[in-house]
């Protein structure tokens, strides 16, 4: 079921079928060298896409997407609203994850701005956030390209022991 498009992207849910290119993406230490938990396994995949086939557990109109290239229709990452709970504070957070081919073309400003607009004008959604590790310049890039300003560091985010940058912006 497509979410949203852009000139260049369609955004979907997620499909049992697309786990071998989402390991793809999940497996690449180059891609993962930011996330906190790192590359993941075959079945560590899995279990993400299940959790995400039909949105969010909790919050269904969220979730993260397959991001798929139109000209080629090409699935080329994965990029979505995700639900966080921060000091407290609920947030909702503009996550996008595009192959490395296709780094440095735009796309994950164009994902991430796309995102952004549906979350403020089809979501109604006051508040979005990226949450950036301090290293990664290209996502601090693409925070500031879709208007978001530097919030804050925390020092972690759900005990990973980790500084994370918070961008953010309201409607």
């Amino acid at each position: 079921m497509k979410i949203l498009e852009t000139d260049r992207l369609i955004f979907r849910h997620l499909l049992p079928d697309d786990l071998d290119q989402l390991f793809v993406l999940y497996s690449d230490p180059e891609i993962r060298r930011y996330f906190p938990e790192g590359t993941l396994t075959y079945e560590e995949t899995k279990e993400e896409l299940e959790w995400f086939l039909n949105g969010h557990p909790k919050h269904p109109e969220l979730g993260l997407w397959a991001t798929i290239l139109k000209e080629s229709n090409q699935f080329i990452g994965r990029c979505g609203l995700l639900p966080w709970t921060i000091e407290g504070r609920y947030e909702v957070e503009v996550a996008y994850m595009i192959a490395k081919e296709y780094w440095r073309q735009g796309l994950g400003t164009e994902a991430a701005g796309a995102i952004l607009q549906y979350g403020f004008e089809q979501l109604d959604l006051s508040r979005l956030i990226c949450l950036i590790d301090p290293a990664n310049d290209a996502s601090r890039r693409v925070a500031v390209k879709i208007g978001m300003t530097f919030e804050r560091e925390l020092a972690e985010i759900d005990g990973d022991g980790l500084p994370t940058l918070v961008y953010s912006i309201s409607k």
